[in-house]
């Protein structure tokens, strides 16, 4: 059996990175920092005409008609540079809301007590149908009158904390498209530490000549990879087991080597200025999204059992 990418998936993933860099690159990315994460519908829109939301529609829905593989791949890319909105919610959404395929209208989902992007998007799923219902165009935190803003540790992800009982069921594919996002995330940083020890220098060498930094790359690496594989083979398989093993490895791989990253990058690190906090903060935020850990390790495990029997 071939594992590797097909050249169409590859072309598409290429796509989808050059896309991403010329309407969000480090500048667009300082920008939506500035404005607390706000949404810009333009490149949502720019998004669902290139077939992001669309693109595990059938064609004849006027969708692209590719599977769940293809689709972890732009959510890959799309964790890279750390895309802010509900990018799985809306994808999700397609085929079912109307104008979600193709942009026009942002989704967003409660699957526990917080909730992100509510203010801005105009369809939230997982709620009462009254709320699945709202008129388009009505921000959420008006037509429900049931949030509060909490303060988010992410800048590109505004919160909300929903009163009343939450939702406990989480969508597969939403676990393994947001397990997609930390594993760009994670491979970004891989690339963050080793670019900056390989033109760092201290006592006249680039600080990648160190043991300490060669090790902690390396490792990095690792996880990145791991994280990487999982999430391809989950969507290949489809299995919750798989799925469920993919979210622990990408949510360990994109928390840990953000951190790591700060230690390659040192005080540089530490500032504001600085991308790696970002990848950390929203590492944190994605890690609750969809079941806890220990949900998620009790689920694996009972599979594991059931096999054994």
């Amino acid at each position: 059996m071939d594992f590797q990418l097909t050249d169409d998936q590859r072309a598409l993933q290429a796509g989808v990175r050059e896309l991403l860099a010329r309407r969000f690159d480090r500048e667009a990315l300082r920008a939506a920092v500035e404005r607390g994460g706000g949404l810009d519908r333009t490149l949502w829109r720019d998004l669902g005409e290139a077939g992001f939301f669309a693109l595990r529609l059938p064609e004849s829905e006027g969708g692209v008609g590719l599977g769940l593989p293809e689709a972890v791949l732009l959510f890959e890319e799309a964790g890279r540079v750390l895309l802010p909105g509900p990018l799985v919610d809306t994808h999700l959404a397609a085929g079912e809301v109307k104008g979600a395929a193709g942009g026009e209208t942002v989704v967003t989902a409660q699957y526990g007590a917080l909730i992100a992007h509510l203010a801005e998007s105009d369809v939230v799923r997982g709620q009462a149908p009254a709320a699945r219902d709202a008129a388009l165009g009505t921000a959420l935190g008006t037509a429900l009158g049931t949030a509060e803003p909490v303060r988010s540790v992410d800048p590109l992800t505004p919160l909300h904390r929903m009163r009343g009982p939450a939702p406990r069921t989480y969508p597969p594919e939403a676990v393994l498209l947001t397990a997609a996002e930390q594993a760009g995330s994670a491979a970004r940083t891989v690339d963050m530490a080793v670019q900056h020890a390989c033109e760092r220098e201290q006592f006249g060498q680039p600080v990648g000549g160190f043991q300490a930094i060669k090790h902690l790359c390396a490792q990095m690496l690792v996880r990145a990879e791991m994280a990487r594989t999982a999430v391809y083979a989950a969507a290949v398989t489809g299995a919750r087991a798989e799925i469920a093993g993919a979210k622990l490895l990408a949510d360990e791989a994109a928390v840990r080597n953000a951190r790591d990253c700060l230690q390659v990058c040192g005080g540089m690190g530490f500032t504001w200025e600085a991308d790696v906090h970002l990848h950390l903060k929203r590492a944190w935020v994605r890690s609750w999204r969809g079941p806890t850990k220990a949900q998620t390790e009790e689920e694996l495990a009972a599979d594991l059992l059931a096999d054994a029997r």
